[in-house]
Parts: structure tokens; C-alpha cells; sequence
């Protein structure tokens, strides 16, 4: 198995597929179905983004996952702190292979990133209906420290 940077925009919109259409599921009133040309395109600008990265995870040559981790520098405020933190856009790994220990090798592999980038915080949101992430995400000892709310008005 291996993890490496990649900047195939196309790889991506078809990784992005389960993921997105579980979002869709979950709340299909915030998003989009799923539409390769559209995920093509939204992904050809992101992979030109200098501050973020693309994991792609694979085995035997065959894609299994990929993660989106963005490098993050927060400006010293009046009210915050300057840090920095390694944020985690998404993290997908194929239907198939699921529960096979891969998304815990890709967070282990974007921790140690961090480490070797100085940097000590990993963050990141998933839809709270989403139990699967939340989970995934207890598991892998993320704490919470703020939590997004809405109200339909």
C-alpha cells in the first residue's frame, strides 16, 4: 500500500462520488447530486491551490482512497492566537474497502505530515447526521472544540 500527492483532477471527481453522494443523502437540501464534469472541474481548480494536498491512497496500483488536507495559518488577533493546523477537507475511501483500516493509515500518514511540518493540530468538520464519521473520528481521538449550528428562518 502506499499514500502519495497527486494532482489528477479526474481520479479525484471519481473518488469524491461516495462521499458526495452520501452528503446528498444526508442532507439533500445543501447539495448538488453528484456530476463528474462538475467534480472534474471543482477539482482542477483545487489541485492548483498551493495550501492544499491530495493523498491518494493505493494498493497494488488500484486507488483505495484519497484525502484533501489543507495547511492552515491562523493570523495572530486580537482575540486568537497565531497557530497552525493541518485541516482536513475530506477523507473518502472506496465502498469496497471499507472498514479495512485504510482511513486510519491515511490519518496516520497526514499525522505524521503534520509532525514533519511543525505542526502540532489536526482539525476537521463532518455533518453530524453523519454517524460513520463521527465514529471514525472518536475513534481516532479528535475532541470537539466548537461545534457549527444553523436555524432555518
Amino acid at each position: 500500500m502506499k499514500i502519495s500527492r497527486t494532482t489528477d483532477f479526474e481520479l479525484l471527481a471519481n473518488l469524491n462520488k461516495p462521499i458526495h453522494d452520501l452528503h446528498v443523502a444526508l442532507y439533500p437540501e445543501h447539495f448538488t447530486a453528484y456530476s463528474f464534469a462538475a467534480m472534474r472541474d471543482a477539482f482542477e481548480r483545487f489541485v492548483h491551490n498551493e495550501n492544499f494536498i491530495f493523498l491518494l491512497m493505493e494498493d497494488n496500483d488500484e486507488p483505495l482512497g484519497y484525502a484533501w488536507i489543507e495547511m492552515k495559518n491562523y493570523s495572530q488577533g486580537t482575540f486568537v492566537k497565531q497557530r497552525k493546523s493541518v485541516f482536513v477537507h475530506q477523507l473518502s475511501i472506496v465502498e469496497s474497502q471499507k472498514r479495512k483500516g485504510y482511513g486510519s493509515h491515511l490519518m496516520n500518514h497526514i499525522y505524521d505530515l503534520a509532525k514533519l511540518e511543525g505542526i502540532d493540530m489536526v482539525e476537521l468538520d463532518y455533518w453530524v447526521t453523519n454517524e460513520q464519521a463521527k465514529n471514525f473520528y472518536d475513534k481516532q481521538g479528535f475532541t470537539a472544540f466548537r461545534k457549527y449550528v444553523y436555524k432555518n428562518v
